[in-house]
């Protein structure tokens, strides 16, 4: 069972909860356990603040996943992590790609959950495994590759 807290800490439009709960509980299957995550949708000002501190690059970016990093003996609950992911950059990326609205959203929540599982794409093996998935997850959604023909990486530059 997922146990989602999903914060709007902005005005813009966003999808409908049950979207994000059904994009979580689709990347998350492959979990037996139990999981809690928390989604928090910002603006570009709380995305830059975020994206500046915790990497050290100083623009907001589509998503950042926080994987929990507590000690299982510490607490006894499946927290998984949060996501928080900034609006008008997933809206504006979406029209300068070309991509459904939709469509990216579902991608950028299944690749943020998929690296609170403790997927990366920091080497070339690893980003293939990663991307191979989240493709099987979107077609699964009825959503198109979203890296054919994509030169550069979208995901967290």
């Amino acid at each position: 069972m997922l146990e989602l807290d999903l914060q709007r800490a902005t005005d813009s439009p966003a999808p409908d909860d049950a979207a994000f709960r059904r994009w979580c509980e689709l990347a998350l299957r492959q979990r037996s356990a139990d999981s809690e995550m928390t989604i928090r949708l910002v603006d570009e000002a709380e995305g830059r603040e975020l994206n500046n501190t915790y990497r050290h690059k100083d623009y907001a970016t589509n998503v950042l996943s926080f994987p929990a990093d507590v000690p299982d003996d510490l607490l006894d609950i499946p927290l998984l992590g949060d996501l928080v992911i900034c609006v008008p950059v997933v809206e504006r990326e979406a029209n300068e790609q070309g991509k459904a609205l939709e469509a990216h959203w579902a991608h950028l929540v299944i690749h943020g959950c998929l690296h609170l599982l403790g997927y990366d794409h920091i080497d070339d093996d690893e980003a293939e495994e990663m991307e191979a998935l989240e493709r099987e997850l979107l077609a699964e959604l009825g959503h198109p590759d979203p890296y054919a023909d994509d030169d550069t990486d979208s995901i967290n530059p």
